[in-house]
């Protein structure tokens, strides 16, 4: 018996999608649970601030390959889901729930790129002054203190917007191993 030969590419799209989001959500809660914390063992207040940008400078060519990979993997998957494997209403409804998560992860997470570079930038070198990784000192100046904030509140609800992604993919696959 002859086994049906499979089409390797809606895999290789869900695993793109996968991998891209773990890169963007273990980044994110590493920052937050970790590195943000760590800073505060360093002494130096500018100093704190010069490793928090070096840091996320590096790593952000991990979220711009990963929210790259994310939005391009998901575009032919969602004409593939709709045009084969999705065809009552609430599978629609889902596949614009996606859309939607998708789009919300993108503008929160490009919109936290965005406040991020410009916080860096606030200080030479990136040695803006800072309590912890989330927290600015006194002393910052009050131009990089809000942009501090402001990628603080980005990457919070970049963190939300990219959670609902996950429980939207829990839900259309649950959805697809549906009894047909």
């Amino acid at each position: 018996m002859k086994l049906p030969r499979l089409d390797p590419r809606p895999a290789l799209l869900q695993l793109g999608q996968e991998l891209s989001l773990a890169a963007l959500i273990g980044g994110n809660l590493f920052g937050r649970v970790a590195m943000g914390p760590a800073l505060e063992s360093i002494s130096d207040k500018t100093e704190r601030g010069k490793v928090l940008n070096r840091s996320w400078r590096r790593y952000g060519t991990v979220n711009s390959l990963a929210l790259a990979t994310l939005v391009g993997t998901w575009i032919p998957a969602r004409q593939d889901q709709l045009g084969k494997l999705w065809v009552s209403r609430a599978d629609r409804t889902l596949v614009l729930a996606k859309d939607l998560t998708v789009g919300a992860v993108a503008v929160t997470g490009l919109a936290s790129a965005v406040g991020g570079l410009a916080f860096s930038f606030a200080g030479p070198s990136g040695a803006v002054p800072l309590e912890s990784g989330s927290e600015p000192a006194p002393e910052t100046p009050g131009r990089a203190a809000r942009l501090k904030r402001v990628v603080n509140a980005l990457g919070a609800a970049n963190l939300g917007c990219e959670v609902a992604l996950v429980a939207v993919n829990v839900t259309l696959l649950q959805r697809r191993r549906r009894p047909g």
